[in-house]
């Protein structure tokens, strides 16, 4: 009898052993027999943990909660992935009130002292606003969290997420950082310089855009487009737009001479093909990748894959060469 209790006690002392490796193990290498033993550094989505991944290179090791083609404003965290939040060394993460379901993780993290950054409350952040041409939007004046879609402000979060491994993560190359965020940002200007080459071909009248969200509008700010409106009058796909809300859409869509609407392609394009029988079916939409990563080989596997896709179907949608 006495065997037998020992050996009910040593299974459930292994039990509770792995069930705390399972819950810590992303931090401290046990769950995956103590293979990682670098600094962590958890990203909330996948577009910066990409940018992230450039700037650490191996000088620690980056976990990214929100997986390829999910939603941020939508997307949850099981009690795994929260605890890595409060087990990490540096925790980076969009802010602007876009990762709607996570932020109370983020600040639990914060209060038990885990290092955070807010890369959008960092990037010059604009407001959204009306559209140029009296398209409807909810939120004029509130922050727009969507601050990657230039990648000049992407430029600049990435060297201020250096300064942030370089300051809150013990154990790193400084000069390894540095130099990988050196290299990251002078591709990025060369991103820039490529998408203002691919936009000068786009006539002028035609610059105008139409989106399924409120997304673009970093974008349109450094290439010098008109944000016409957007089908869900929102800087969330969370919102829902009403039929006032598509009729005075399509009234400054038909003002402007735009007949073409912009959608996230990893969400259907039901409320942009709404828009297009509101419109008598003469609207073209197309897919672009605005808010999320896809998985390697899909389109939009990084950043720099992302926004040149984005470019290639912009100009081509808006007619230019």
């Amino acid at each position: 009898m006495k065997v037998r209790v020992a050996v009910a006690r040593v299974r459930a002392l292994v039990l509770t052993l792995v069930g705390f490796c399972v819950l810590a193990g992303t931090t401290t290498g046990c769950a995956s027999g103590g293979g990682d033993d670098r600094p962590r550094i958890v990203v909330t989505t996948n577009i910066l943990g990409d940018i992230t991944r450039e700037t650490a290179g191996d000088q620690a090791a980056v976990s990214v909660l929100m997986k390829p083609n999910a939603d941020p404003h939508s997307f949850g965290l099981s009690a795994v992935q929260a605890a890595e939040l409060e087990h990490a060394d540096l925790v980076v993460h969009n802010g602007l009130g876009l990762e709607e379901n996570v932020l109370r993780h983020v600040e639990a993290a914060r209060a038990s002292g885990v290092a955070t950054f807010a890369a959008g409350e960092a990037a010059d952040p604009l407001t959204f606003h009306g559209g140029d041409e009296g398209g409807p939007a909810e939120e004029a004046g509130e922050p727009d969290p969507h601050f990657w879609t230039d990648p000049d402000r992407v430029r600049k979060v990435a060297g201020l997420i250096a300064d942030e491994i370089v300051e809150h993560v013990d154990g790193v190359n400084e000069k390894a950082v540095r130099d990988n965020a050196e290299h990251y940002e002078g591709r990025l200007a060369d991103l820039a310089a490529w998408m203002e080459k691919s936009f000068s071909t786009i006539p002028e009248d035609r610059r105008a855009l139409v989106t399924n969200h409120h997304v673009f509008g970093y974008l349109a700010d450094r290439f010098g487009f008109r944000v016409i409106g957007a089908v869900v009058p929102s800087g969330t796909t969370l919102a829902s737009p009403s039929s006032s809300d598509l009729r005075s859409l399509t009234r400054a869509m038909e003002k402007a001479g735009v007949r073409t609407v912009f959608a996230d392609s990893s969400r259907p394009t039901r409320l942009a093909e709404v828009l297009r029988q509101e419109m008598g079916g003469d609207v073209d939409v197309v897919a672009l990748y605005s808010e999320s990563l896809t998985d390697k080989g899909e389109g939009a596997g990084t950043y720099l894959d992302m926004m040149r896709a984005n470019t290639a179907a912009m100009t081509e949608g808006l007619g230019g060469n």
